[in-house]
C-alpha cells in the first residue's frame, strides 16, 4: 500500500530538495510570471465556453431549445474539444508551448466572436464546434508548460494555481454575463469575451520563451527549475502508439473519461439546476453560482499546495499525490445530498465537490509529469482529454434527456438527484482504477520509451 511509504523517501524517484534558503537565494522568480499567464488563459478559457449556459434561458426562448437539444449542442462541443486534443498534443510536442497558445486562443478568440453570428441550432453547433477545437489546446499546452517551468515539487502548486482559472472564470462569467447581455444583448457577450482572448495573446507574445531563452530569467531560476529534468534528453517527439502500450498512460486516460464529465454537468447545467429546482432566474442565481466558484477557487489551490506540502516533509511522490487525491475523490461524495438540502447548504456542498474535482484534477494532471518525460507529456494530456471529452460528448446528451424526462412527470428535482448522485460516485471508482493501473508514479525510462518508438518505425 502507498500509505506505508508514506513517511519515507522513494529511493528511485527522490528529488533533489534545496533548502529554502537555496530558494530564497534565487536572483529571479519569473516562472510565477508564466504561471499567472497559464491562469488569465484558463480564465478566459473558461469565461467563453460557460457563456452558452448563463444564456440558457434566453436561447431557448428565442429558438425553442429544449435539454435534449441543449444537451446536443454541448456535445457538440465536447465531440470537437476531444478531436482536437490530439491535433494539439502533436502540435505542442512538436512545436512548443509558445506556437501552442498562438494557435489554440487565436482559433478560439474567433470562435466565440463567431457566436454571434449564429441564427439558430445548426449555427450554433458549427459555432460551437470551432470553440471546442480551439479551445482543446488550452491545457496541453499549459500543462507542458508547467513541467518546463516548474521542478516536480512545485509543479502540483502550479498546476492548481493556473487551474484556479477555471474558478475563477466560473466566477466570473455568471457575474458578469447576465449585465453584459442585457445592456448589449446576448450577442455582445460573445464579443466581448473573444477580444479578452486576443488581448492576452499580445503578452504572451511579448513575455513567453523557454527558461532557456528567456532573458528574464537568471542562471539559479534556471538550475532550480532543471534540479529534476531531463533536459539533457533528446526532444524528439515520441509516438502515441508507444505511450498507449503503458498502463501509467491509461491511468490517466480512464481517470479522465471517468471524471472530467462531472465538471462540465456543473458548469453547463448549475445555471438550469437553480432555475428548475430553486426557482431563480440567472439574474438572481449568480450570487449562488460566484459563491460556488469562489468556494472552489480557495480549496482547490490548497489542494495543490497540499501533495507539495508533503512531498517536502519527505513523502514520496507517489505516497503524496495518492493520499491527496484519495481524501479530494471522498470529497466528492456528499453532493449525493445537494437536492434534499436548504439551497445554502447545498450551495456549499456543491462548491465543496468541485474544489475537490479541481484539486484531483490538477493532481491527476502531475501525475503525467511524475511518470513521462516532458516531450511526452503533452500527448499524454492529449490522449486523456480525449478521453475526458468522450465523457462530456456522452454526459449531456444523457443528462439532457434524462431531464426532460423528469420535467414531463413534473419532478425535476428527482432528474438532479439521480445525476448528482453518479458525481458523487465517479471520484471513487476512477480513484481505484487509477490506482490499480498506476501503483506508483516512477518516470518511465526515457530508453524504454525510446526503444519501443524505433521498433515501431522499422515496422512501418
Amino acid at each position: 500500500m502507498w500509505m506505508e511509504a508514506g513517511l519515507r523517501a522513494d529511493a528511485e524517484k527522490a528529488l533533489p530538495i534545496l533548502p529554502d534558503a537555496a530558494k530564497a537565494a534565487l536572483e529571479t522568480n519569473f516562472r510565477w510570471c508564466i504561471c499567472a499567464l497559464l491562469f488569465f488563459a484558463t480564465t478566459i478559457n473558461y469565461i467563453d465556453r460557460q457563456i452558452l449556459s448563463l444564456l440558457k434561458e434566453t436561447l431557448d426562448k428565442e429558438f425553442g431549445w429544449n435539454d435534449t437539444k441543449f444537451g446536443f449542442l454541448n456535445a457538440s462541443f465536447q465531440l470537437s474539444y476531444g478531436l482536437s486534443f490530439l491535433f494539439f498534443g502533436w502540435l505542442v510536442d512538436r512545436f512548443g508551448t509558445r506556437i501552442g497558445y498562438v494557435v489554440s486562443i487565436t482559433a478560439w478568440s474567433i470562435a466565440a466572436m463567431g457566436h454571434s453570428l449564429a441564427t439558430g441550432l445548426s449555427s450554433f453547433v458549427a459555432a460551437r464546434i470551432a470553440l471546442g477545437a480551439g479551445e482543446a489546446g488550452n491545457f496541453p499546452t499549459a500543462i507542458k508548460t508547467t513541467a518546463r517551468w516548474f521542478p516536480g515539487r512545485e509543479r502540483a502548486l502550479s498546476t492548481s494555481i493556473f487551474n484556479s482559472g477555471a474558478n475563477v472564470g466560473a466566477i466570473i462569467a455568471p457575474a458578469t454575463v447576465p449585465f453584459i447581455a442585457a445592456a448589449f444583448g446576448w450577442r455582445g457577450t460573445f464579443i466581448v469575451a473573444g477580444i479578452l482572448g486576443l488581448v492576452w495573446l499580445v503578452f504572451w507574445l511579448a513575455l513567453y520563451e523557454i527558461p532557456q531563452r528567456s532573458r528574464r530569467t537568471s542562471p539559479s531560476e534556471i538550475a532550480f527549475i532543471q534540479s529534476d529534468a531531463d533536459e539533457a534528453a533528446q526532444e524528439r517527439k515520441l509516438p502515441w502508439k508507444s505511450l498507449i502500450g503503458y498502463r501509467q498512460t491509461w491511468s490517466f486516460i480512464v481517470a479522465k473519461l471517468l471524471t472530467d464529465p462531472v465538471w462540465w454537468f456543473f458548469l453547463i447545467w448549475l445555471p438550469d439546476y437553480f432555475k428548475k429546482t430553486r426557482g431563480l432566474a440567472i439574474t438572481k442565481s449568480w450570487l449562488h453560482l460566484v459563491t460556488i466558484y469562489g468556494i472552489v477557487t480557495l480549496l482547490s489551490i490548497f489542494g495543490g499546495w497540499f501533495t507539495g506540502y508533503l512531498i517536502d516533509r519527505g513523502w514520496s511522490t507517489t505516497s503524496a499525490r495518492k493520499t491527496g487525491m484519495l481524501i479530494f475523490a471522498l470529497l466528492v461524495v456528499p453532493i449525493v445530498l445537494a437536492t434534499s438540502l436548504p439551497i445554502w447548504p447545498a450551495v456549499v456542498l456543491i462548491g465543496l465537490a468541485g474544489a475537490a474535482h479541481q484539486a484531483w484534477s490538477a493532481n491527476l494532471f502531475t501525475t503525467v509529469s511524475d511518470m513521462f518525460p516532458k516531450r511526452a507529456v503533452a500527448s499524454v494530456v492529449a490522449l486523456g482529454g480525449l478521453a475526458g471529452s468522450a465523457g462530456g460528448f456522452c454526459f449531456p446528451i444523457v443528462t439532457g434527456r434524462l431531464l426532460d424526462h423528469f420535467d414531463h412527470l413534473g419532478q425535476p428535482n428527482t432528474g438532479y438527484g439521480i445525476l448528482f448522485g453518479i458525481c458523487g460516485g465517479a471520484y471513487v471508482v476512477a480513484f481505484v482504477f487509477h490506482h490499480l493501473l498506476a501503483p506508483r508514479f516512477d518516470q518511465v525510462p526515457i530508453s524504454d520509451l525510446e526503444s519501443r518508438a524505433s521498433q515501431e518505425q522499422e515496422q512501418l
